[in-house]
Parts: C-alpha cells; structure tokens; sequence
C-alpha cells in the first residue's frame, strides 16, 4: 500500500539525474569546451611562442653586455701599466729603462672617477680634460693665424672600426654644433673628400688607425694642437678591441710608433683609455722582430 506520506520538496535530490554525482551548477559540457579552446589557442602557434622567449633571452644577454661594457674609469697608474704591456707585447720589444723615466703618470689622461665610461658620457670626461678651456679649445669655428692651423684636431679619437667611430662621436654632439668633428675612416669616405674637410678647423677627429695615417703621411691632417689622444678600449661583439684585433691592432701601433711615440715621451701629448683595460681575444701567431 502506497504511503500516505507527501515528499518533502526540501529533501529533493540535488543530483541531476544525467549527470550523476555532479551538483548543479555552471554547464559542465560548457566549461569543458572552453578550457579545450584556451588549449587550443596557447598551442597554436609555438614557434612564435619559442620566438618570442629567444628575443627574451638576447635582450637579456644584450643588457648583460651593455652592463658589462660600463666601466668605471681606471687610475692614470694603471691605464699606464695596460698601455706599456700591450706596447712590448704588440710589438715584440721591451721598453728601455731610459724610456720609462720619461713615460709617466703625467702622459695618461686621468679620466673622473665620478663618471662610468659609457658613449653618453664621453663629452663630460673630454670637457674635464680640457679643464677651463674646454669651450675655447673643442667649440670654437674660426681658424685664427699663427694659433690654430686647419686640419689640426685638439683630440683624437682611434677606435676599431667606422660604426664605432661615429658612436663615439654621437657622445660629443654638444661639443660639435658649431664646429663639425672630423670622420676619418675608409667606409664611404674618400681621402679626397676629407682633405678638403681638412682644410677648415677641426677640433674633434676620430677614426681608425689606417686612414689616420694616411691623413697624416700626405700631411692632410696636422698635429699641432692635438694634446690628447682617446683609445676606444671597449670590445666588439666577438670580444676584439684596438689592442686584439689582429690587422687593427698592427696599424695602431704602426701609427703610434710613427707619429706619437716621441710626442708622449717629450711630454706634448696625453693618452686616455676608454673602457675596460682587458686583453681579451689575444692575437695569435709569432712576435715581430723587434723595433731598432
């Protein structure tokens, strides 16, 4: 006999009958179908995906070298000390005890300590250099009789290649608006073109070893104001700098031997290094004889 006895319609079943053991709630079957899509999706397109994570990775390794390549500036003592091991071991010689007593902390630029040696900062370490007389000396346009000759840098800036000439003369902007540094290097600028630059007053130059010589030799770039020279110390993505690369690194000191050598013994010229003092790649092979 069927109970009298109504149901309780609080004690339904909250189980839906198709779904067994599931509450009710938010459609399952829906839920389901949009994680598949999401899944679909995120698995669309992994090459972008790895891609993407690489750039990541060089942009970190980039900042990692840019980090690296900030230098603070070393002591006028050992900026000396890099210079002259660089000098015997380029050169196959040992530098003689007559020599040294002329070469000193005096012929090194002391670069500020305050200040890291990056390209942005290049003009305020040039201008600190120059002291009181920085705008006079590196600013002013007009070539004046029996004092400033044309074609006569005050600074010369030597460095490994053309791209990083003109970087480091992007760090110099300031100092160039009325009178133009000198581009002296090979890559789309012919000798003829920069004898005629030359023939103006110049008070900024950089470029590479073998085009300044040349300049030199055909007396087309002059010496008599350059007081102070500016080694691009800082490596290429290889890990090469003025110092290590092999051909660069032979017209350097070719160039140096010739035209600056006995200028920085006399006392009349001043080296600063820029960027970190490191052998880095060395260049193999055998020593050159040496100097006579």
């Amino acid at each position: 006999m069927a109970s009298g006895k109504a149901k309780n319609p609080s004690k339904l079943s909250l189980r839906n009958p198709k779904n067994k053991g599931k509450p009710l709630g938010p459609n399952n079957t829906k839920r389901k179908k949009e994680k598949k899509k999401k899944q679909r999706v995120n698995n669309q397109n992994p090459v972008e995906d790895k891609a993407s994570n690489q750039n990541t990775q060089n942009s970190n390794n980039n900042n990692s070298l840019s980090n690296a390549t900030k230098a603070q500036p070393a002591s006028a003592s050992a900026q000396l000390s890099f210079f002259l091991d660089q000098f015997q071991s380029g050169n196959g010689v040992k530098i003689s005890s007559l020599e040294l007593e002329s070469v000193n902390d005096k012929c090194i630029l002391d670069l500020s300590e305050s200040l890291d040696q990056d390209v942005s900062l290049l003009g305020k370490h040039v201008m600190a250099a120059f002291g009181p007389s920085w705008k006079e000396e590196l600013c002013e346009k007009h070539l004046l009789d029996g004092k400033i000759d044309p074609g006569s840098p005050a600074i010369l800036i030597i460095s490994t290649s053309a791209l990083r000439s003109i970087e480091l003369l992007r760090g110099l902007r300031s100092l160039t608006k009325e009178c133009h540094a000198a581009k002296l290097f090979s890559k789309h600028m012919k000798v003829e073109e920069q004898v005629s630059l030359l023939k103006n007053r110049v008070n900024i130059a950089s470029g590479t070893p073998n085009r300044i010589k040349k300049l030199i030799d055909i007396e087309a770039l002059g010496l008599s104001r350059l007081s102070v020279i500016v080694l691009d110390t800082h490596p290429d993505v290889k890990g090469y700098s003025l110092f290590t690369l092999p051909q660069v690194r032979d017209e350097f000191w070719d160039l140096y031997k010739s035209y600056f050598h006995d200028r920085l013994l006399q006392g009349s010229l001043r080296l600063g290094l820029y960027g970190p003092l490191s052998s880095g790649n060395e260049l193999k092979g055998k020593k050159r004889s040496p100097i006579e």
